[in-house]
């Protein structure tokens, strides 16, 4: 008999309506409750394809939606359910898609999701580190769309994206995503959803990675950490691991922490994994500091860390998925109640600046705020020509801001002394806009000064909406203190800047970051921009 996918659809959602939906989880301290006060630990597996490498990562820039395909999830759910598993990570979904088939299957089968709010080409870039209006629109449409489910746990804002020394600026904006998000989810969602980062292993700047994100003002911070770790290979043991060294880090941190992703392939594949660290993990020597970790990852692809062989409609569970459904079947974790719990531990202190950690955690880049983006380029007296293509961007970012640094603070950022213009947040043809008109104000008006060789001019039709003066007056405010900062203070003080560099992000100071200023098709001009901003002042504009 051939059924209609619809049919099969509408038949999988009725079934997860006829039984009762899974409790929340909630939150306290450094553990996972469900909502009738029993502790929660998490028994995962990462369920997404195409997810390229260790650290859920495509070089592709496409993405399948794994909660979108009814199909799939009734012949992929009773698997996992049968390893003992109990939640699932996705990194990468569509927020206009229906998820109901397989968010009532998953309900159904007692397993509950955290899903990463970005994909491929809408996320923060650790080399061009942005938080703007379209990803936050990304970022909370993802939001809306699961948090019509009691069985997700939360979120994770960015997974790796500082992910060694030389790219530490790009957690300021992730760290604004956190505090963002979890605004959002307090003023539309009527329970608990935590946000949170997941981490990489690297030595250089694990320690004030997760510093940071848990330091400061608590609605800014983490709710749970992530950490990314492959350091158990085959046989070993918690102190040979190095575990020992991850349980005394982590026994003083102030939210749950557990492993992201784990489950390291070495020496013998995929199907060589016998899963002795899912043993620790729930033994009572890890369980008082961790709260579980999801497994890298069902599906069997070319990095080899699957634990299924998925071919056509046919699922095959691999010899690496019977040990760990082995291990996980057998963890007894210890637990505590919910109103027994006393919490001790504090947020960490913020890391200073240093070398290898240029965020000061004094200040975060602004919220998006699309409305005063387009009351402030609605305002503006000297606009870009609509004829200018993308392309030509980054060398009227040049000119301008070569000439005249003053008339690009309001972009611009710096995460070292936490200083941020109000327009870091606005489009890239928003912000050059801006540029154009700072300069043209600042050339008191000159008849010459809003032409760039034929590609912009006055703007006759400029007015300020009313009601938005009293937020491009404050907005105006913040931009001169942009424009005047130099040095910060606070945690970025001089004792522990160990000669490092204030880090700039959208800065024309900064070659990296240069970037920030362009959208996917201006990238081929950003060289062009650093030699113009290295020439600039000698450029001819009037």
């Amino acid at each position: 008999m051939v059924t209609s996918k619809a049919a099969l659809v509408a038949g999988l959602t009725l079934a997860g309506q006829a039984s009762a939906a899974l409790q929340p989880i909630t939150m306290k301290g450094t553990k996972f409750f469900y909502e009738n006060g029993t502790q929660f630990y998490i028994k995962g597996i990462a369920y997404q394809q195409d997810a390229a490498g260790a650290g859920g990562e495509t070089t592709t820039g496409t993405f399948k939606d794994p909660l979108a395909d009814a199909a799939a999830c009734k012949r992929d759910v009773p698997i996992m359910a049968a390893a003992g598993t109990n939640a699932i990570r996705t990194y990468a979904i569509d927020p206009t898609a229906d998820h109901s088939a397989c968010m009532a299957l998953l309900d159904a089968a007692g397993i509950y999701v955290i899903s990463d709010l970005s994909e491929p080409s809408t996320s923060i870039n650790r080399d061009d580190p942005r938080w703007d209006v379209t990803l936050y629109k990304r970022y909370t449409a993802v939001i809306d769309e699961m948090s019509k489910y009691s069985n997700v746990i939360g979120f994770f804002a960015g997974n790796e994206v500082s992910n060694n020394a030389t790219n530490t600026d790009a957690s300021a904006y992730v760290k604004a995503a956190v505090r963002d998000s979890k605004n959002y989810i307090k003023d539309n969602v009527k329970r608990w959803m935590g946000v949170g980062y997941a981490a990489n292993d690297d030595a250089k700047i694990r320690s004030e990675m997760a510093h940071y994100f848990n330091c400061g003002n608590q609605s800014e911070a983490i709710d749970f950490w992530g950490y990314n770790i492959y350091e158990w290979c085959g046989q070993n043991t918690i102190q040979g691991s190095g575990y020992q060294d991850q349980i005394d880090f982590f026994k003083n941190y102030s939210v749950p922490v557990f492993f992201a992703e784990y489950g390291c392939n070495i020496p013998n594949g995929a199907d060589g994994r016998i899963f002795e660290e899912t043993t620790a993990l729930y033994s009572d020597a890890m369980t008082g500091v961790f709260s579980g970790g999801i497994v890298y990852m069902y599906f069997e692809e070319d990095n080899d860390y699957g634990l299924v062989k998925v071919s056509g409609n046919t699922a095959t569970p691999m010899k690496n998925y019977q040990k760990l459904k082995t291990n996980v079947l057998a963890a007894k974790p210890s637990a505590v109640e919910l109103d027994a719990y006393k919490p001790t531990n504090e947020p960490a202190e913020c890391p200073d600046v240093t070398s290898n950690w240029q965020v000061t955690g004094d200040a975060l880049p602004p919220t998006p705020d699309e409305s005063l983006c387009e009351c402030m380029y609605n305002s503006l007296t000297c606009v870009p020509n609509s004829s200018v293509k993308p392309t030509a961007y980054g060398e009227l970012f040049g000119v301008v801001c070569g000439n005249d640094p003053a008339a690009c603070a309001g972009i611009q950022g710096n995460v070292s002394t936490g200083v941020y213009g109000s327009y870091a947040m606005c489009n890239s043809l928003q912000q050059l806009g801006y540029v154009m008109d700072q300069y043209y104000k600042n050339q008191k008006y000159a008849s010459t000064a809003c032409d760039f060789n034929g590609q912009a001019s006055a703007n006759g039709a400029a007015k300020a909406d009313p009601t938005c003066s009293a937020a491009l007056k404050s907005a105006e405010a913040a931009n001169a203190v942009a424009a005047t900062a130099t040095a910060g203070s606070g945690n970025g003080g001089t004792g522990g800047t160990s000669g490092g560099a204030a880090a700039t992000s959208s800065s024309f100071a900064s070659p990296l970051a240069m970037k920030s200023f362009f959208t996917v098709a201006d990238m081929a001009v950003g060289m062009y921009v650093v030699v113009a901003m290295g020439v600039g002042a000698g450029m001819v504009m009037l």
